[in-house]
């Protein structure tokens, strides 16, 4: 049955809140998807959608908050008691309760975890609290189903059943030694067609891929593309099975990379909403606009050591935004290949070859679009005096600009990724800024060098 969430029904939630018709709400919201809970709690007012939360079941509120944005869930988890919260924790499988548990406020989650009363849930909680957020450690599940070596099918069944009540979906199954150690995994399709007095050990596939509970999420992220998996398992130094990651948490991973990456790209700072406030907007914007304006007054001041020229030649003076466009354009269409390239494990080789490949293509756009500019300068303005050697010079100098462009846009990207910085701020002002600059230099220069 389809749920349409209309204005109609959101105010029939909010008469039936307000007259606390709890028999009446609860009839409406049966069988509803915690998707679409979701929605309606983002709807409403705040004080109806605590009132909601308090009101549910908690298996069905515990899904739809990991479904809202982390900042309404903080706050909607902070109108929460302790225990109201723990309740809700003790639904989600540990990597959710984790993403959760980590928004609070350090005192707020100690009294949380102390109210939670599966003692296994509450040491899954700790331990993945260690961990950084964006490692293996901090998006891994503890939930999956494992198997011993030494069992039989037929024991191995009965465990599976046992194991798979607290597991959402169930993607693989590992095979692990008595001490834990992961040695492989079950095909489904072996399990079921072996007699069951067969050992694990004679039909598991001793062949799994796995990542270190410390190894980043990007690098968890391209072993999963690579080979195109589901699910991956978690291990330790001693190879021991601790977790294991899902597709959707990693998609969910990548989705939160590539919004900030395109944050920094746009010149902010740190990660904001659109209803955050003005001042933290402001404060995340704020310094690569303050970089752009240096960079304006930087090619201002430069303009001005070129004003000899400028009296003889006023022409120069409207080409001036074209250059800083074109330099700006080309030097951010230059990193942003190699960001992306650099995101996907796609860039190799030496930075040195790189560059030369990125001149030889500077060059051909750059003299494809200076004879462009000649022609159309040479033409346009042929009634000026010396029109010509103005519009070569303007030409060549956007030769050299977009040359010095496309450099400045692959080396820099490339240059931070080797120093372990983000390379997506290579995409934004930063590159735009130092293009400008570099660029106006340049054209002024090259335009003296033929003119003067």
């Amino acid at each position: 049955m389809s749920f349409e969430i209309t204005d109609i029904l959101l105010e029939e939630i909010k008469v039936h809140i307000s007259n606390e018709d709890d028999k009446v709400l609860l009839e409406l919201f049966e069988d509803v998807h915690h998707a679409d809970v979701a929605e309606i709690l983002d709807e409403v007012n705040w004080n109806e959608a605590v009132y909601l939360v308090r009101l549910l079941d908690s298996e069905t509120t515990s899904e739809a908050l990991m479904e809202l944005d982390d900042d309404v869930r903080e706050r909607l988890l902070d109108s929460l008691t302790p225990k109201e919260i723990a309740e809700e924790i003790e639904e989600m499988d540990t990597d959710d309760a984790v993403d959760a548990i980590a928004e609070l406020d350090e005192e707020i989650q100690e009294a949380v975890i102390e109210q939670i009363e599966d003692e296994e849930h509450k040491a899954d909680i700790r331990e993945m609290l260690q961990y950084d957020e964006d490692s293996a450690g901090g998006l891994m599940a503890k939930e999956l189903i494992k198997v011993k070596e030494t069992w039989t099918v037929a024991g191995c069944v009965r465990e599976m059943r046992r194991q798979a009540e607290e597991v959402t979906r169930v993607h693989s199954i590992y095979v692990v030694t008595k001490e834990n150690e992961l040695i492989g995994r079950l095909s489904l399709k072996d399990l079921l067609t072996s007699d069951t007095k067969t050992k694990i050990s004679e039909i598991y596939i001793p062949k799994v891929d796995s990542v270190h509970v410390h190894d980043e999420g990007e690098d968890v992220a391209k072993v999963m593309q690579k080979y195109d998996l589901e699910a991956i398992p978690v291990v330790d130094d001693e190879n021991k099975l601790l977790g294991r990651i899902t597709i959707d948490d990693i998609v969910d991973f990548i989705r939160d990379e590539a919004k900030e990456d395109y944050q920094l790209a746009a010149g902010i700072t740190q990660e904001v909403e659109a209803d955050d406030s003005i001042i933290e907007l402001t404060r995340a914007r704020l310094p690569w606009l303050f970089l752009g304006l240096i960079g304006g007054v930087g090619a201002a001041t430069i303009m001005g050591g070129f004003e000899d020229i400028l009296e003889d030649y006023a022409l120069l003076f409207f080409y001036t935004p074209l250059i800083a466009a074109m330099a700006g354009n080309v030097g951010v269409q230059s990193s942003a290949i190699i960001v992306q390239g650099l995101a996907n494990d796609d860039v190799k080789g030496s930075i040195s070859n790189r560059l030369l490949k990125e001149m030889a293509l500077a060059a051909l756009n750059g003299l494809l679009l200076g004879l462009a500019l000649f022609a159309f300068t040479a033409l346009w303005y042929r009634s000026e005096p010396d029109s010509l050697h103005t519009a070569l010079a303007i030409s060549i100098s956007l030769f050299a600009v977009i040359i010095m462009a496309g450099i400045i846009g692959t080396f820099i990207p490339l240059f931070l990724n080797k120093r372990g910085i983000d390379p997506a701020i290579a995409t934004g002002p930063f590159i735009t800024t130092s293009n400008d600059i570099f660029g106006i230099l340049i054209y002024f220069w090259i335009a003296k060098l033929i003119l003067f």
